[in-house]
């Protein structure tokens, strides 16, 4: 007789129904879609004891605790009328024994209880010496009369755990040290050199990328590049390498921000929030994407942590778990007041580190500078007098010659900028900008020899109908720019001259926030533009502190480093002098009004610009100000970049509002933030007091939900099925009590990753053989009690990591910036036919791992889709895996996988010795284990052909084995080789974790 996994439901009536178990899924199935608490058809609401005990609309009762016969329910469940029976006809009806579980359920008191999930945990009792996950397995195993799988052997074992804990295969060396470790404690010591190498944070950094919806690109139709998007990814690399507490880890994330002297590595974990879509396209409103984003992190946060569908609740109360409408939003409140910033952070902590002890050197070799400057300001009150006597004779000059400045065109030799930009010189001596515009750029003007003297300097910056918005800038949304700085250098050469003092800048017209003086500010985050007047000419004046005479060489620095808004550069320009003097081109306006005051009337505090200007323009206090500023230049530069993230509102707090069928534009009732009410409460209501909730040990979820999805990357199947879906309509755990320990000892443990991870691997239910048993095909086809382990096969990053591996090509290299490996030519031309290009990397970058390669949401790498990588528009936290031919033939075809043929070819003929020596190290870098008898022969009478082959078709013969020929080998037996080798990386085995 055959073994069932379930008992017939008839034979549940048999005992107490229980509502979680048995009751509430068929409520789910059958009812709440008419009958949940945000759709009550006839007044009946089945979610609660109060909603289905209520008088309805016909005067009945649905449900009478106690008395079926009594019960309006019941009575139309087993009804002979079919216009009167529900579930309706077109719906799908109950079973005999459904009906009679109903009726057995209201006869015992029609108790609601919480969801299972919703439940503390409970902590059951292991036998002392046993393993908690065995006990718990082989118990059940053991009422079904079923026993265990052997343990698998030794090269499947280190295979297993290495692709599970790093995604690459053991070396040979490593498998030599397993096998012949004889000790007890191999396979622990082996489990646990696998954690400690740091291409476990890249493995399971991975599976967090995906819940997090990791993607390098902005998502939406424009789809633009995010060049900063790696920095959270090298942080949830190290996060996991190191251990980070999943409570830290959850906290860091979702309000690292908020934390109390928060530093550089938690502002940038807020980044797992700012990994939703950005739309970029024009004419759209703002307001209706921040409110899809923080839809998308509220969602997200139901999903990863929490195991809902909080989605469902967006438009309506939830019509099968208890999340109604408002509390949707209530969760929503907590990231409402969440705006996406950038922030400058280092590059990584390293980095910094190392910074900052060279800056720390360099700087101490600064100080007899300092003191020579110093010594230079103390002296200049001595000198003042003097000093002013010079001045007060120029500004007479001035007065009586009374000249109005003639500004003339200046003579360019040349302009450099962006390697991709040129110019082009315009009739009037315009600059003429062209090519793609870059994000920021830098133009450096070289001026001819000064036909007369100079004592101002003037940009025009000059509209033209092939600019966007015709001008004068190149932004594409408007035809605006940035000048974020002017410098005008004297000297020979661009790269030797020295900064000429400019001063008084003064525009015909400056956009609000964007003032001519931040020219000079020496803050690249600020500058000059001409917003509302685009389209039109305009100019900038400087003024020369000291005026230059004619024959100098001159160059102006035009630096547009805004990086706000990316593309803010000039677009046509010209640049013009004036040898005129006057007050203007003496000193600043403010010190000329000071000078006209008698000495002993001036006011202390008032003359401060006056002081402020000597210091600028004294020879002997600019000599020391430029000898401390070059050797500052020297000092090592900060390795900053930007990152997006995430930063609580405090100006205008915006007040959240229910959304009536989750329209923007249709706001109704104001909502503070909270949880739902099936949890425990929380105290607060900031999103760092929600972050601290989430891993509350007093919430059942977090630990559960998370639990489980480590559960499923082991086993390919979650203890809970749904993985992502714990509520009413998702599966019960297959092992409760199991599901709870597990999730308690996660906790206890601190919540360790690494410690969870070594509970469940040196279990014996782990260590299983995979191999199937057909007499098990009729009593458990799907291995839900886990009598063996399950053959899981890789995900598309593995795929190829594994290739790049075992041919030696893969570069060891942990984070930094995305990569770009081969793509073929077609896809890259119709995928990146914007303004993004993708150029393929070279050198080592080339061969990294797949976890780094670029990755655009609207076209990943094929390679990728190929072997069903996630969808990077919405967090997932299981892979689906799809077995196609399309996936054979890229192993097979594909240039990465040809490219790792060709250099474990390579490899393979390093090795001294015959074919099959050669063979099993082939073997053993592929599979960890040697080749099988008959393995040997199909692959010798493989060689042996392709040997013959291609010493009759030696042009194919090179183009086979391509630039990773071994050295001093006929091409003949290189491309034999390689076909052998092409063969070994193609075996179902390789890519597949047993």
């Amino acid at each position: 007789m055959l073994r069932r996994l379930a008992l017939p439901l008839l034979a549940l009536t048999a005992h107490a129904a229980d509502y979680s178990r048995d009751i509430q899924p068929l409520l789910a199935e059958h009812c709440l879609e008419c009958h949940g608490p945000d759709d009550s058809k006839g007044g009946l609401v089945l979610t609660t004891l109060a909603g289905a005990a209520k008088e309805l609309k016909s005067g009945a009762q649905g449900i009478v605790p106690g008395r079926p016969e009594a019960s309006e329910v019941i009575a139309r469940i087993t009804t002979g009328d079919l216009e009167e029976r529900m579930p309706p006809r077109a719906k799908k009806p109950l079973k005999p024994a459904e009906v009679e579980l109903l009726k057995a359920w209201v006869r015992e008191g029609a108790k609601f209880e919480a969801h299972w999930a919703y439940q503390p945990l409970r902590h059951s009792a292991v036998p002392q010496g046993a393993h908690p996950v065995d006990h718990f397995i082989r118990t059940r195993l053991a009422k079904q009369k079923i026993a265990p799988s052997p343990e698998a052997d030794r090269h499947t074992l280190i295979k297993r755990v290495h692709y599970d804990l790093t995604g690459l295969p053991p070396s040979p060396e490593e498998v030599r040290q397993f096998i012949g470790d004889g000790s007890p404690r191999a396979y622990e010591a082996m489990l646990d050199r696998a954690l400690a190498s740091p291409h476990y944070g890249e493995r399971w950094g991975r599976h967090w990328l995906d819940a997090a919806r990791y993607a390098d690109s902005d998502g939406y139709e424009k789809d633009r590049p995010r060049p900063d998007a790696w920095r959270y990814r090298d942080w949830v690399i190290r996060a996991v390498n190191d251990d980070m507490p999943f409570d830290r880890f959850t906290i860091e994330q979702i309000a690292g921000d908020l934390l109390p002297d928060a530093d550089d590595e938690q502002v940038v974990a807020t980044a797992f929030h700012r990994q939703t879509l950005t739309n970029t396209e024009g004419g759209t409103d703002q307001e209706q994407f921040r409110i899809e984003a923080v839809m998308d992190r509220t969602e997200t946060t139901g999903t990863v942590w929490l195991g809902l569908t909080v989605g469902c609740a967006r438009c309506h109360t939830h019509k099968y778990d208890s999340i109604t409408q408002k509390e949707y939003y209530q969760l929503f409140a907590f990231y409402n007041n969440g705006d996406e910033v950038t922030r400058q952070v280092p590059v990584s902590p390293e980095a910094w580190s190392s910074y900052a002890k060279a800056n720390g050197d360099a700087a101490r070799r600064l100080l007899p500078l300092q003191k020579r400057l110093d010594a230079a300001k103390a002296a200049l009150p001595a000198r003042l007098p003097e000093w002013e006597k010079g001045v007060q004779a120029r500004l007479a000059e001035a007065r009586r010659l009374n000249q109005k400045p003639v500004f003339t065109a200046l003579d360019v030799v040349k302009v450099e900028a962006g390697s991709k930009t040129g110019f082009q010189k315009l009739a009037d001596g315009s600059q003429l900008a062209s090519g793609p515009t870059l994000a920021t750029d830098t133009y450096t003007v070289q001026l001819a020899p000064l036909k007369q003297g100079l004592t101002a300097l003037r940009l025009e910056v000059l509209p033209d109908d092939s600019l966007p918005g015709k001008g004068p800038g190149r932004s594409a949304g408007n035809g605006n720019f940035v000048l974020s700085e002017f410098k005008l250098l004297r000297g020979s050469s661009a790269a030797t001259a020295r900064e000429v003092l400019l001063h008084s800048p003064a525009a015909d017209h400056e956009q609000k926030g964007f003032s001519a003086a931040a020219t000079l500010d020496g803050d690249g985050s600020t500058g000059w533009a001409v917003g509302g007047q685009v389209g039109r000419a305009h100019q900038i004046t400087f003024q020369l502190a000291s005026p230059l005479k004619a024959g100098e060489t001159l160059f102006v620095r035009l630096g547009q480093d805004y990086r706000k808004a990316a593309g803010h550069t000039l677009g046509r320009f010209r640049l013009l002098g004036s040898a005129e003097v006057t007050e203007a081109s003496i000193a600043p306006a403010e010190v000329v009004k000071i000078l006209g005051e008698e000495p002993k009337r001036r006011n202390p505090v008032v003359i401060k610009p006056l002081w402020d200007w000597l210091e600028k323009v004294d020879p002997e206090v600019g000599e020391a100000w430029r000898m401390l500023q070059e050797a500052r230049s020297r000092l090592p530069k900060p390795p900053l970049m930007d990152a997006r993230v995430i930063a609580q509102r405090t100006a205008s707090p915006r007040t959240t509002h229910l959304l009536h069928r989750g329209d923007f534009l249709q706001p109704g009732e104001a909502v503070q933030p909270g949880t739902l009410a099936v949890l425990p409460g929380m105290k607060g209501g900031t999103r760092l007091d929600f972050a601290r909730w989430l891993v509350s040990p007093d919430n059942p979820l977090t630990p559960r939900v998370t639990v489980n999805q480590v559960w499923c990357r082991l086993f390919g199947e979650g203890l809970v099925s749904t993985v992502a879906d714990f509520g009413v309509r998702g599966a019960r755990p297959s092992h409760p009590e199991l599901l709870d320990f597990i999730a308690s000892e996660f906790i206890r443990q601190g919540w360790s990753r690494k410690a969870l991870l070594r509970l469940i691997m040196t279990s014996a239910t782990y260590r299983q053989e995979s191999r199937h048993r057909p007499e098990m095909l009729d009593i458990d086809p799907r291995n839900t009690l886990l009598w063996r382990q399950n053959r899981l096969r890789v995900e598309g990053e593995i795929v190829r990591d594994l290739a790049l591996a075992a041919s030696g090509l893969l570069s060891p290299k942990i984070g930094g910036e995305s990569v770009y490996p081969p793509m073929p030519a077609d896809i890259a031309a119709l995928s990146y036919a914007g303004n993004f290009k993708w150029q393929t990397s070279t050198g080592a970058d080339r061969y990294r791992r797949g976890l780094y390669t670029f990755f655009k949401r609207t076209a990943p790498h094929p390679d990728l889709t190929t072997f069903d990588c996630p969808d990077a528009n919405l967090t997932n936290v299981r892979r689906t895996v799809s077995n196609t031919p399309l996936q054979a033939l890229t192993t097979l075809n594909a240039e990465a996988f040809a490219e790792a043929a060709q250099a474990l070819a390579k490899r393979t003929l390093s090795v001294a010795g015959g074919d099959e020596d050669r063979l099993n190290r082939a073997f053993q870098l592929c599979l960890t284990r040697p080749a099988a008898p008959t393995e040997l022969k199909a692959l010798q009478k493989l060689l042996g052909e392709a040997r013959g082959y291609y010493r009759d078709h030696a042009e194919e013969a090179k183009s086979a084995t391509g630039s990773h020929a071994a050295p001093g080998v006929d091409p003949a037996e290189n491309a034999a080789w390689t076909a052998v080798t092409r063969i070994i990386l193609n075996m179902d085995e390789f890519i597949t974790r047993e």
